[in-house]
């Protein structure tokens, strides 16, 4: 499985709020960050619950606390499913 996303680059996360689990926090929907590192290849935790085993690419992505919440100068890294990030 090749990644999509490099280290370095900028992507977005989805906006899309599903009626089903999502592994994707609502504060980071719609958010940019920067790719820090892959995390591995997991089971695609959404579809997991619906009893669908898909494999994809996991991002550590970083974001400001800026981008997240409006305030702060912290940041915050989440792992992050291929799925939930677009190009910038």
């Amino acid at each position: 499985m090749s990644e999509r996303y490099r280290i370095g680059d900028r992507v977005r996360t989805s906006d899309v709020d599903p009626d089903h689990h999502t592994r994707l926090p609502h504060y980071a929907r719609g958010k940019r960050g920067t790719v820090l590192d892959r995390d591995g290849v997991h089971p695609l935790a959404d579809l997991r619950a619906q009893g669908i085993v898909q494999e994809q690419e996991v991002y550590l992505v970083r974001f400001t606390a800026q981008e997240l919440f409006g305030q702060g100068d912290h940041s915050v890294t989440l792992s992050l499913w291929e799925d939930y990030l677009s190009d910038e």
